[in-house]
């Protein structure tokens, strides 16, 4: 019987324990919507293929009006995919298996210095984030604050194809009056340096020089606790400089 592969996680989110179960990444491409239903009842049909958008600049923000075929989503742990659709002018994602990860890449640029940004919401039944210099071979940073308003910085990494580590670097807690709702996070990747931003307010800076990654793409982040169904909505996000 062919041994399944284990996620990784240094101590991560206080209670998850090490060597969880890991189903092996998944990709994804962004997902497409299905076309509405004639007035007769049947699909409507389309007469030829939609054109490829032409990729964005380097520094752009996404509203997630249409489905964009450069970000690729990638999944450890739980029972079953996450379903991501494109919704309301917003990214839906919904986690409906405990303890899964989803990490969305855009992957047409690549970053030293960058400024990511995002709108989003969520239950308290998990977290969300942004990522920047993700490498598959190096590593990525990735800022996650959860529904409750707990935050966490983190150094992710595959180690081989199927297992994934994660290093604890910075977490606390927040006070948010909405919880995770239509909440803005920013996490500004600059030099060595790591800042923190929650609702427009720098709250915490880390010198992360000592992991060593200089460049790599931006993304996203959600994952699913022990209660399911997780449901998060990325509105917006944007990419600058500073």
């Amino acid at each position: 019987m062919k041994k399944q592969p284990h996620l990784i996680i240094g101590c991560l989110l206080l209670s998850l324990a090490c060597n969880l179960p890991f189903f092996s990444p998944k990709v994804e491409s962004t997902p497409t919507q299905t076309p509405p239903p004639s007035p007769g009842g049947e699909p409507t049909s389309q007469s030829s293929p939609t054109a490829t958008p032409e990729p964005p600049p380097p520094y752009f923000t996404e509203e997630f009006d249409i489905p964009s075929p450069y970000w690729q989503n990638l999944q450890a742990g739980g029972s079953q995919p996450a379903e991501i659709t494109t919704f309301n002018g917003a990214l839906q994602i919904l986690h409906n298996a405990p303890d899964t990860w989803l990490v969305g890449v855009h992957v047409v640029h690549s970053y030293s210095n960058v400024f990511v940004r995002a709108k989003i919401s969520l239950n308290t039944r998990g977290s969300a984030g942004l990522i920047c210099r993700y490498s598959e071979t190096d590593g990525w940073y990735e800022f996650d604050v959860a529904g409750d308003g707990a935050y966490y910085l983190l150094y992710g990494q595959w180690l081989s194809p199927g297992i994934v580590k994660y290093i604890p670097m910075v977490s606390g807690q927040l006070n948010l009056p909405n919880g995770m709702q239509n909440a803005e996070i920013g996490l500004f990747c600059n030099d060595g340096i790591l800042d923190l931003h929650v609702n427009g307010t720098r709250i915490r800076g880390y010198d992360a020089t000592n992991y060593g990654l200089t460049e790599g793409n931006i993304g996203f982040a959600t994952a699913s606790f022990t209660e399911v169904p997780m449901t998060a909505s990325i509105e917006w996000l944007s990419v600058a400089e500073k």
